[in-house]
């Protein structure tokens, strides 16, 4: 018989045992081929293959970045703040608080740490400290009706073991807390002048605090399990989840140089007895200013630690005393079949659709519930009958009863934005009171998207997922799937926009005057909400995981982490004072959402089967990429070709243009062709040259004309301004004139063409008719001229579309792109 393992080696295997799992959780987006099966054996179903490894890396990349660049303006602000506020101030200041980051960290490392920003310091650390146990503690796990501890005591250990086990594995496996602390306990190394040894120092305090931080958690979700039903631990896991934010946004709030005053009072007010704290006690450890000192801070950080995990395994033990489940408690909370439903946590929602699916489809008929065959829209004038309007559709009525029943979830989704928007404004924001957000519509604005965006996140992207195990259902309805799910992204978009309505009305009033910028921002964010409602319902379509196991694990985390930065590069559309860069940034995010509903589309057939995929086909997805790759290679052959990449001339120009168009269509062919894509855009293939030579030539003579109308309206201006840039654009010496020609009339066709009408507009093409997939096409190439040439640039993307739609091959277009150019930059040479 085999002996019964250590305790040591039992508490590592149950600590393997958890990491064991979230590799293979990670695994699935990096795994390859599987392993060759054994000879006479079933082969098992192959996963899907899914590119996710990428996107996975660098969605790491930024959060650890983002995370280190504010633990880094933390340390310098409040240095700045709080010591030298002077000698950080950037030289031509404008009173707004400017830093200068490079003088402000010479003058941090020069000196020990004060008592004020000691105390500051150990006041963040402290509220990092918090986040890394509350938010943990919000998780599903507390609300599962299933308490994994239930079978782990099932196990040959003895109790002592089983839960030193326990909160080894919860101190690996916490990484809200690793991104709280381990950031800002290696910049504070790095300052205190640890250098490269700085990660390794951190890294192990990060790990003492982190095992205190699993004790406190294991305490507690222990202790609420045992004294209470299972219906109150949904409300404590949304409200641990919910008071961990506010001590987030504050320990933010110092990396802010806008930040409201009243946090760094705070700070200046901390008292000095937390520096004998655990979180006080590693600041002391890595910031002491000589090795006597910092010897003893490891020597107090490694006793505490060692006598507080010693007195909370003995009161987890107390808290065990009778057994696991005690006195049947949570037998309590299940005194009626119709309390099961409620179960489940908020955010883990398959029961919750589970009960109230089948009973929102009992209310109706199966062929009116779903499959949208219900009477006509009613009829109706004014806010009602938008209503009614709005709510025609069963499936709105559906999702709209399922919100109603479940308040928990309403409370999530309608609630937890204003709390998160709320704290960032009280913490991180740079205003005083309510009264002042008339004072400041760009703030308003960003605030506006934010809770909008926010409530779109916890709803629209969690449409399919809330579906839970009842997700087939959908498939078995004489309806397309997509078309359910657009219905849902209209609703939720309509719900999302009343917030940012309701804050923009309550700026108007208390603003001192309306002006045009008022409402400029306002058409940004009304427009925006709805583009992020098509991306968020997209990427959850790419989040969910209907194969999981585990309810908590069917959302892929990283297209959270997608959706947030994507919604961050929409605010730049809010903070520019550029009209064109504000009209590039809704063109790019409209384009991305129907791309990325393209693609959510094609996958949908295909979600609930562990193996098979949607087949290659050409999408718009992939022009965008190329695009992108295009401007990218651009650039970098510009910079190696160029003497003097500030002064790049047209040669170069031209043949950076060729080298980055070529590389991207042989890259581009190159992956159809080992992927057997389907609906490549051919170049001559199939033509007919008489039609193409007719549509190409016709069109391109239109596109000319309105091209030089243009002009010469421009050239007649009677603003100066424009007239003299148009003319200086003109004066070209004869060598420039021949490159700009060689530019416009063949290596623009060729290589632009390829990209905005073959890969954009085709793939658009494939779920658009063809008016719309024309206009937005042309919107994006438009886009990414200059915003003098904007309007005749989209005008020959709409001809260019139209005689690719007609001639069936690349030609047709490259001829109307040809034809405008040659006439344009002719007249503008030569006139």
């Amino acid at each position: 018989m085999t002996a019964p393992p250590s305790n040591g080696r039992a508490m590592w295997l149950l600590a393997r045992l958890r990491l064991r799992r979230l590799l293979n959780q990670a695994a699935g987006a990096f795994a390859g081929k599987a392993k060759a099966a054994a000879p006479g054996a079933r082969k098992a179903t192959p996963a899907k293959r899914r590119g996710q490894w990428l996107l996975t890396a660098i969605v790491a990349l930024v959060m650890s970045f983002s995370f280190l660049q504010m633990a880094r303006t933390t340390v310098v602000t409040l240095h700045c703040k709080l010591d030298a506020a002077g000698a950080c101030q950037a030289p031509g200041g404008d009173g707004r608080r400017n830093v200068d980051l490079a003088a402000a960290e010479r003058s941090v490392t020069q000196a020990p740490l004060s008592p004020a920003m000691t105390r500051a310091l150990t006041m963040n650390l402290s509220l990092l400290f918090m986040v890394s146990i509350l938010l943990p503690l919000g998780s599903r796990e507390l609300a599962q009706p299933d308490w994994d501890l239930e079978w782990l005591v099932t196990l040959p250990l003895r109790r002592g073991p089983l839960l030193w086990g326990r909160v080894l594995e919860r101190s690996l496996t916490n990484p809200a807390g690793i991104l709280a602390l381990w950031p800002a306990l290696g910049m504070l190394a790095w300052f205190a002048g640890y250098r490269w040894s700085a990660p390794l120092l951190s890294l192990a305090a990060t790990a003492l605090l982190l095992s205190l931080a699993a004790l406190l958690r294991t305490i507690a979700d222990t202790g609420l399990r045992m004294a209470l039903p299972a219906a109150q631990l949904r409300n404590l896991q949304a409200l641990c989840g919910l008071a961990g934010l506010p001590f987030m946004y504050l320990a933010m709030s110092f990396s802010m140089p806008l930040a409201s005053g009243f946090t760094l009072d705070w700070a200046r007010a901390w008292p000095a007895w937390p520096g004998w704290t655990p979180p006080g006690l590693a600041l002391r450890a890595l910031a002491a200013p000589t090795p006597a000192l910092a010897a003893q801070g490891w020597a107090l950080l490694l006793a505490a630690t060692a006598a507080l995990l010693w007195a909370g395994v003995a009161l987890l033990r107390w808290q065990l005393r009778d057994g696991v489940v005690a006195a049947g408690s949570r037998e309590r909370a299940r005194p009626r079949a119709a309390a099961i439903a409620r179960v489940a946590a908020p955010a883990d929602a398959a029961a919750r659709q589970a009960g109230n699916t089948a009973a929102g489809s009992a209310a109706h008929t199966p062929v009116d519930s779903m499959a949208g065959r219900a009477a006509s829209p009613p009829r109706g004038g004014g806010l009602r009958g938008a209503l009614r309007r709005l709510l025609a559709s069963p499936v709105k009525r559906r999702e709209l009863r399922l919100l109603s029943r479940d308040t928990a979830f309403l409370t999530q989704s309608l609630l937890l934005p204003v709390a998160i928007i709320g704290s960032q404004l009280v913490f991180n924001g740079g205003l005083d009171s309510i009264p002042e957000l008339g004072n400041h519509p760009t703030l308003m604005a960003a605030m506006a998207f934010g809770i909008g965006a926010y409530v779109l996140m916890l709803s629209a992207f969690q449409t399919l997922n809330n579906e839970g195990q009842v997700l087939w259902l959908l498939y078995t309805f004489p309806r397309r799937i997509d078309s359910v799910l657009m219905e849902k992204a209209q609703l939720w978009g309509a719900l999302a926009l009343v917030y940012p309505l309701a804050l923009f009305g309550l700026g108007a009033w208390l603003a001192p005057t309306l002006d045009w910028q008022l409402l400029v921002l306002l058409a940004i964010v009304v427009a925006g909400v709805p583009i992020y409602s098509l991306i968020a319902v997209s990427l959850g379509v790419f989040a969910c995981d209907p194969q999981a196991t585990e309810m908590r694990h069917r959302v892929r985390p990283t297209y959270v982490y997608l959706y947030m930065l994507l919604t961050s590069f929409y605010l730049y559309a809010i903070y520019t004072e550029l009209w064109a860069q504000k009209l590039v940034v809704i063109v790019l995010t409209g384009a991305l959402a129907l791309a990325l509903w393209q693609k959510a589309r094609d996958e949908l057939p295909y979600l609930l089967d562990p193996a098979a995929a949607p087949p290659a086909r050409v999408a718009a997805a992939d022009g965008l990429i190329a695009a992108t790759l295009f401007f990218v290679l651009q650039g970098a052959a510009s910079y190696v070709l160029a003497d003097d990449i500030r002064h790049v001339d047209l040669a170069t120009l031209v043949q950076a243009f060729a080298i980055a168009g070529a590389a991207v269509y042989l890259l581009t062919r190159l992956v159809y062709w080992r992927a057997k894509t389907a609906g490549q855009p051919p170049l001559l293939r199939g033509a007919r040259p008489a039609e193409v030579l007719a549509w190409g030539v016709g069109l391109g003579l239109l596109a000319a004309v309105a091209g030089l109308g243009y002009l010469y309206w421009l050239l007649n201006d009677p603003l100066p301004a424009v007239a003299q840039t148009v003319r200086q654009m003109a004066q070209q010496t004869p060598q420039q004139r021949g490159w700009m020609l060689l530019l416009g009339v063949l290596a623009a066709p060729l290589c632009e063409e390829f990209i905005f009408r073959g890969l954009i507009f085709g793939g658009l093409r494939r779920s658009m008719a063809p008016l719309p997939a024309a206009v937005a096409s042309a919107a994006v190439f438009a886009i990414v001229h200059p915003p003098l040439s904007m309007l005749p640039v989209f005008l020959l993307g709409l001809c260019a579309a139209l005689a690719y739609q007609r001639g069936k091959v690349l030609l047709a277009p490259m001829l109307v792109h040809a034809i405008y150019n040659a006439l344009v930059l002719g007249y503008q040479f030569w006139r």
